[in-house]
């Protein structure tokens, strides 16, 4: 499976996800792309899910129309420790096969 970490989430959560091919944002050149435009590349390069810390991504896109899973990730802060704790939760949707859409963890 091929994730994608939005640029907004600590790369070293790429060390809990080491069972995934995984890419991040700015290894893609990806930085500063608009949401709408970032899940029409994810969808061409054939990225698996996105997972992001845009709490406002479901209200800023119509998810409805693209196939993609998203999983958002809402902690109090967005540091890697905080998200550290919560890496069970995502590594749970992703072991029993997220479903496109908003798939939220926290």
């Amino acid at each position: 499976m091929r994730l994608l970490l939005d640029e907004n989430v600590p790369r070293k959560l790429v060390l809990d996800l080491k069972d995934y091919h995984v890419t991040t944002v700015p290894e893609l050149g990806w930085n500063g792309i608009k949401n709408g435009e970032l899940l029409k590349r994810l969808i061409k390069e054939k990225i698996d899910c996105f997972i992001t810390a845009d709490k406002n991504i479901e209200f800023q896109q119509n998810l409805g129309k693209y196939t993609i899973p998203v999983i958002v990730i809402k902690v109090r802060r967005i540091t890697y420790p905080n998200i550290k704790t919560i890496v069970p939760e995502i590594l749970k949707l992703l072991e029993e096969g997220v479903q496109p859409g908003i798939n939220t963890v926290g």
